[in-house]
C-alpha cells in the first residue's frame, strides 16, 4: 500500500499571510488574538477574535474573482495557490483526472450570505447577487479551488466543525492509497461577520473576557472558553509513486494513522470517545504511545472539555507523559482551519525539531496531568498526534511522521 506524502503545505492565519510568517511568529509567541474589527462587535458578548491581517484579495486575485467570492474562499484560494507553488505542482501534468480535491468546512461563505441577505431584506430580491447560489455553501472552496486550477479527480467536503481539518485528510489519504496520484487537501475557514457571530455564540463555548491575554486559557485553572478566529491550511497529499516520480523532495512528512470515533449522547453517564480515537489512530499508524513526541490538543478551553480531553491523554500515555501543546492560543480555534493549521504546525515541528507554545497559561490546572509546553522547547521530534473535536460529539485523531 502506497505512502500518503505531505509534499505541499500553504498557510494562511491572524500570525501572517504565508506558512513561515505564521511559523515564525508562532515560535515567538506572540498572541495575535484582538478586538474584532471586521464590524462593530460591541453589542455582543464576546468580542475578541483572530483575524487574518493586511488581507486584500485583489493582491493576490483575478478582479472577475472578487464578487463570485466570500473573504474564507479568498483564503482557501490564497492557500491553496501556495499549497501548489511550495513544490511546483503542475496539474495539467498529473493527468486528466489525477488530481482530486476535498476540503473541511464548518459554515460556508457566511460574511457573503448575511450580506446578500441584507440586500434582500432592505431592497429586495432583485438586488441579490446570483453568486449567493454558491457563494455561501460550505462545499465552495472545494469546487472554486477545482475551477481555479482545473483539477477533475475525486472531490468532496467534509462538515465535522474543528474535526473536518483532520477528516478530510484521512479521506485524502485514501483516494491516493486507491492510486490516486494527488489530493488537495485541508481546511480554511471564515465567519467573522454579525451573523456568523450569532452562530458561535449559540454554543456557549465563547470566552466573554476582554483582555486577549486572559481570554482562551485551555487546560488552566481560569479557563473560561474559546475565541474563533479565521484561515487555516491547505496541503498537497501525494503517493509515494507520484513523488519519486515527479522528483518531490523534501516531503514534510507522511500521514502515518488516522480515526475518527462519535461520543454517546449527553447524559448517557458514558466517557466521551476520544481516547478511542487516539488509539485507533496510533494503531493504524502502528506505533506505540512511546512513539509519539508530541500531541497538538483540541484545547477546547471550558474546564468540562479540557478534563475529558486530559482523561483520554493520561488513559493512553500516562500522567505527563508526552508533550501537550495548543499554539491556538495565539490565534484562536479556526473551525476546520483549525485542525489543519495544527497538522501544519505539527509538521513545522519535526521539520525544525521545535515545539510550539500553548501561550498565556500562567497556572495550568494541576488536575489535568499534562506536560503542557507553555514556552517554546527544542525537542527531536519524529511523530506528532494532533487531535480535533466538533460540535456535536466529532472526535478526530491524525499521525504525522518524519
Amino acid at each position: 500500500m502506497t505512502a500518503a506524502l505531505i509534499t505541499g503545505l500553504g498557510v494562511v492565519s491572524p500570525a501572517g499571510l504565508d506558512r513561515e510568517t505564521h511559523w515564525a511568529e508562532t515560535l515567538a509567541g506572540r498572541c495575535v488574538i484582538g478586538p474584532i474589527t471586521r464590524f462593530d462587535a460591541s453589542g455582543y458578548s464576546s468580542r475578541l477574535a483572530g483575524e487574518v491581517p493586511a488581507f486584500e484579495a485583489r493582491e493576490h486575485l483575478p478582479g472577475r474573482l472578487i464578487p463570485q467570492t466570500d473573504r474564507m474562499t479568498q483564503l482557501a484560494l490564497l492557500v491553496a495557490d501556495a499549497a501548489l507553488a511550495d513544490r511546483e505542482v503542475d496539474v495539467a501534468a498529473m493527468g486528466e483526472f489525477g488530481v482530486g480535491v476535498v476540503t473541511a468546512s464548518s459554515a460556508g461563505g457566511f460574511e457573503f450570505g448575511h450580506r446578500e441577505l441584507e440586500k434582500l431584506w432592505s431592497r429586495g430580491p432583485e438586488h441579490v447577487s446570483a453568486y449567493q447560489s454558491f457563494a455561501w455553501f460550505y462545499a465552495v472552496n472545494t469546487g472554486q479551488i477545482s475551477i481555479r486550477h482545473g483539477t477533475r479527480g475525486p472531490s468532496g467536503v467534509l462538515v465535522t466543525e474543528q474535526a473536518g481539518g483532520l477528516d478530510v485528510l484521512g479521506q485524502a489519504r485514501r483516494q491516493v492509497r486507491d492510486e490516486l496520484p494527488m489530493m488537495i487537501s485541508g481546511g480554511v475557514d471564515g465567519w467573522l461577520c454579525p451573523w456568523g457571530w450569532v452562530a458561535h455564540q449559540a454554543s456557549g463555548h465563547l470566552s466573554r473576557r476582554t483582555d486577549p491575554r486572559s481570554a482562551y486559557l485551555p487546560f488552566s485553572v481560569d479557563a473560561a472558553g474559546y475565541v474563533p478566529g479565521e484561515g487555516g491550511a491547505l496541503f498537497v497529499v501525494e503517493s509515494a509513486e507520484s513523488a519519486r516520480a515527479r522528483g518531490a523532495r523534501p516531503r514534510y512528512g507522511v500521514i502515518a494513522g488516522y480515526a475518527a470515533t462519535f461520543d454517546p449522547p449527553p447524559g448517557s453517564g458514558r466517557e466521551p470517545s476520544l481516547r478511542r480515537a487516539i488509539e485507533a489512530a496510533l494503531d493504524d499508524a502502528r506505533i506505540a504511545p512511546t512513539d509519539v513526541d508530541v500531541v497538538f490538543a483540541d484545547a477546547v478551553g471550558l474546564p468540562e472539555l479540557d478534563a475529558a480531553e486530559a482523561r483520554a491523554l493520561a488513559a493512553v500515555f500516562g500522567p505527563y507523559g508526552v508533550p501537550v501543546t495548543a499554539p491556538k492560543t495565539m490565534t484562536g480555534r479556526l473551525g476546520a482551519g483549525g485542525a489543519a493549521l495544527d497538522v501544519a504546525n505539527a509538521l513545522l515541528s519535526i521539520r525544525d525539531g521545535v515545539l510550539p507554545p500553548t501561550v498565556n497559561v500562567s497556572e495550568p490546572a494541576p488536575v489535568h496531568e499534562l506536560d503542557l509546553v507553555r514556552v517554546t522547547r527544542e525537542a527531536r521530534v519524529r511523530t506528532a498526534l494532533v487531535l480535533a473535536r466538533g460540535h456535536g460529539g466529532f472526535n478526530s485523531a491524525l499521525v504525522v511522521t518524519a
